[in-house]
């Protein structure tokens, strides 16, 4: 999965050359990742922005492709955007940490439908040495969506 870096300034410039900055549409002024950028570009799009109190905002618009034989957004796939999130909400108290997901619970609270904007947000509850412990929610509007939790540890890079 890519890391989520604060625009293509952040992070190292291969790390940082996986996002891409979105100008046009909903989601003009977020950031995205590639479209041939792992399993989460493949899937989404996804994208992310850093709000003004230092936040982070996770969100997708419902397509076709995302949704359940219920005409529903698939419960895979809002847990894949569960994990991107966790991620994205963490960066800023990783750093450029790379990192992986140890553990992730998730409650599925309603239901999301084709064309609408499911945006998360969340907290990060506790940063130690190695773990990093985040809870958030995703809505569309005021309706809850999903309720979620993760716990990311901070990986050294591959050489």
């Amino acid at each position: 999965m890519a890391e989520p870096q604060d625009g293509p300034k952040g992070g190292d410039d291969e790390r940082a050359s996986r996002v891409v900055p979105v100008s046009e549409g909903p989601f003009a002024g977020w950031m995205t990742w590639r479209s041939d950028e792992g399993f989460g570009g493949r899937n989404g799009p996804f994208y992310f922005r850093l709000d003004p109190d230092g936040g982070v905002r996770c969100a997708f618009q419902v397509e076709a492709k995302h949704l359940n034989p219920g005409k529903a957004v698939h419960g895979g796939c809002l847990m894949t955007f569960a994990d991107i999130c966790l991620f994205a909400i963490s960066m800023p108290r990783r750093g450029g940490d790379l990192a992986v997901t140890v553990s992730m619970n998730s409650e599925f609270v309603g239901p999301a439908f084709e064309g609408e904007i499911v945006e998360a947000t969340g907290q990060v509850l506790r940063a130690g040495g190695s773990l990093v412990f985040v809870s958030a929610v995703a809505k569309v509007g005021d309706r809850p969506v999903l309720n979620f939790s993760g716990v990311m540890k901070r990986v050294k890079a591959r050489g």
